[in-house]
Parts: C-alpha cells; sequence; structure tokens
C-alpha cells in the first residue's frame, strides 16, 4: 500500500480536489464479535463491515476526487482495511494511521486523544482550499473545521443510508474554489443537494 503516492491528477492545469476518509464508524464498523449478520471481511481478531452503499460512494466520489485514507487505529489495521477496500477506488492518494497524527491530552477525559492536521497534508502540495475530509469525530478534525463534513457513526446498521447523499453533496462542492467558505454541518439538508 503506497504512503503518499502522486500527488494528484490534474483537470486540465487545475489538481483534482482531496477527499480524506476516516474508516472506524465512518465507512466501516470493526467488532471482535460478529454482529446479526456475517462480516465483510476479517481483519485480524476484528468483524469488519461495510457501510452500507459504499461501494457505490467510493464509486461516484473517485469520479470528481483524489481519494484518500486517514485513521487513528494502528497502522496494519488501517492498511489491511485499506487493501480489502483497494478494489472499489483507482487508487488511494495516501493511507494514513494513528503515526500521522498529532496526540493530545484532553484535560476534561484524562486520556489522550489523536488529532488530524490537515497542514500534514497541504505538505504533499495540496491547497487545503481543495480539500475535505469526513470523519464521525469533531474533535479528531477540530484544527481544520471548514474542512470537515461530520457523518453520524455507524456502527455497523444494515439499514444506515448516509452515503448516498453524502456522495451526492460532496460532488455537488466539486467545482467550488473554497470549500471552506461553505457550510457542511447541515449537509443533508443542503441547498447544494436541491
Amino acid at each position: 500500500m503506497q504512503q503518499a503516492g502522486r500527488v494528484g491528477s490534474c483537470d486540465g492545469n487545475r489538481m483534482r480536489p482531496l477527499l480524506i476518509l476516516d474508516l472506524d464508524e465512518t465507512l466501516i464498523y470493526g467488532s471482535e464479535s460478529r454482529l446479526h449478520l456475517d462480516a465483510d471481511f476479517l481483519v485480524g481478531p476484528f468483524h469488519v463491515y461495510m457501510r452500507p452503499h459504499l461501494e457505490g460512494f467510493l464509486r461516484d466520489t473517485a469520479e470528481h476526487y483524489d481519494l484518500a485514507i486517514w485513521s487513528s487505529a494502528s497502522w496494519g489495521y488501517v492498511h489491511a482495511i485499506a487493501d480489502q477496500l483497494l478494489p472499489l477506488v483507482p487508487k488511494w492518494q495516501f493511507v494514513w494511521s494513528r503515526s500521522r497524527c498529532v496526540s493530545r491530552m484532553d484535560p476534561e477525559l484524562m486520556e489522550v486523544g489523536f488529532l488530524k492536521d490537515l497542514r500534514k497534508v497541504k505538505r504533499l502540495g495540496r491547497d487545503l482550499a481543495r480539500v475535505l475530509i469526513v470523519d464521525d469525530s469533531p474533535q479528531k478534525v477540530s484544527r481544520n473545521y471548514g474542512n470537515a463534513i461530520y457523518i453520524p457513526r455507524f456502527e455497523g446498521d444494515d439499514a444506515d443510508d448516509a452515503l448516498p447523499p453524502l456522495a451526492r453533496f460532496v460532488s455537488s462542492l466539486r467545482s467550488e474554489a473554497d470549500f471552506r467558505s461553505i457550510e457542511k454541518r447541515g449537509w443533508r439538508n443542503s441547498q447544494h443537494l436541491r
């Protein structure tokens, strides 16, 4: 699995926008015990369930975006899942794990949290105005909330329907000059979907 890959492809003279995707509770759900149905695949002791409509979401967004994975999980786990999902995308621009996150102590919870600081993506030559990150944990992308789209947590519900409207919303933004200027909190009811 490539760590950084190419910086991006171009549409004419313009670099394609980048869509960074979280894994756990965003695209997939991993559990040490089997849920009410068979897992899509296993990674070590984890039964991994893909969020419903994931294949279509990846296919649709890959038409207009370069895709990447950034998870706060361990390197081996993240890369094993990225490898399983790779047949659904042309290629991952990068696959990053916890080692690329910034660790910070949460003084209220007295535990270490992991932040995804998009300045690391900027160092790859990406214009942050054209980068989106999808995550179920707002605190993990709090340094770049203007780039973030928050998705409800996925915990294995086979009736989950969050990805089709998210694909439409992300697609509707593809020509925007600066994603950070677009209100994304109400993306399910956005005027961009009308």
